[in-house]
């Protein structure tokens, strides 16, 4: 079994999260620290936070008169309160309620103390993990039945990026301002974080994939990924995998438990 490679293309610090619960996973499951696959880690990206004090006040502001505050990803949650470094319920003049897209969010949001305080901020997630996206998220808020043409709406995202429910609000008349509270940097192509994936065997190789920038950054480095398989927790980064190459490309609902879930079945195959 040891010569089956499982390669996580998250940031640092969640890759090392998704590898430790795989690995404890596995064990459980019956394998052994033998018989457990490799398991790499491959940065794609590095999450670089924004942190000027000219962003911090035009945050603050927003803040104060908003109606909802969307994270696209942890990554936005985790550099916007970095940023902020006060109470989420102290920077509002009302009760701001807070629309994430999956799971992951949800906790990072928890870490931070928002939506567990004595009253509790009203956190809108996709019910879901098959909707764990900007459509699911968008499915929730409607069943709010506001007038959107009263609302104003911050989103908090990394540069670049899915425009899709900025311009659905918009749409619907509300009013959106978009704040970029982070940047994503390429693995340079020469760093030796690659050493290991150029030695391993292609076709023995399983590639977790949960962002559709970082797939299309992978397509740059001329793998043989003909060879290989990948899991994609959407179907946009899946079919960012096909147009770069991968010999096989299998979709799973979002989460760390689904692709866990994904990764044993095709080690079982």
């Amino acid at each position: 079994m040891r010569n089956k490679t499982i390669v996580i293309t998250r940031p640092s610090g969640q890759a090392r999260h998704l590898s430790e619960a795989l690995l404890t996973s596995l064990l459980k499951s019956g394998f052994t620290s033998e018989t457990s696959p490799q398991i790499i880690s491959l940065p794609l990206l590095t999450i670089a936070p924004k942190g000027d004090d000219v962003l911090l006040g035009q945050i603050t502001a927003a803040l104060k008169t908003a109606d909802l505050a969307v994270f696209v990803s942890p990554n936005a949650i985790e550099c916007t309160m970095r940023l902020l470094e006060q109470s989420w319920q102290d920077l509002s003049d009302k009760p701001l309620p807070v629309g994430v897209m999956g799971g992951s969010s949800m906790a990072a949001l928890e870490n931070h103390g928002v939506g567990i305080e004595s009253t509790p901020t009203k956190v809108i997630l996709p019910q879901s993990n098959a909707q764990w996206d900007s459509e699911g998220l968008w499915a929730e808020l409607q069943k709010l039945n506001w007038d959107w043409s009263s609302k104003r709406v911050i989103i908090f995202k990394g540069e670049g990026g899915r425009d899709w429910l900025a311009e659905t609000l918009k749409h619907v008349g509300a009013k959106v301002e978009a704040f970029s509270v982070y940047t994503r940097v390429p693995l340079d192509l020469n760093s030796p974080a690659w050493s290991e994936v150029h030695e391993m065997d292609f076709s023995k190789s399983l590639w977790l994939l949960t962002s559709s920038e970082a797939v299309r950054y992978l397509g740059q480095a001329k793998l043989p990924l003909d060879l290989a398989t990948a899991i994609c927790p959407h179907h946009n980064i899946a079919d960012a995998a096909e147009q770069i190459g991968f010999g096989e490309v299998l979709t799973c609902a979002s989460g760390d438990e689904a692709l866990i879930a994904a990764s044993q079945a095709w080690l079982s195959a």
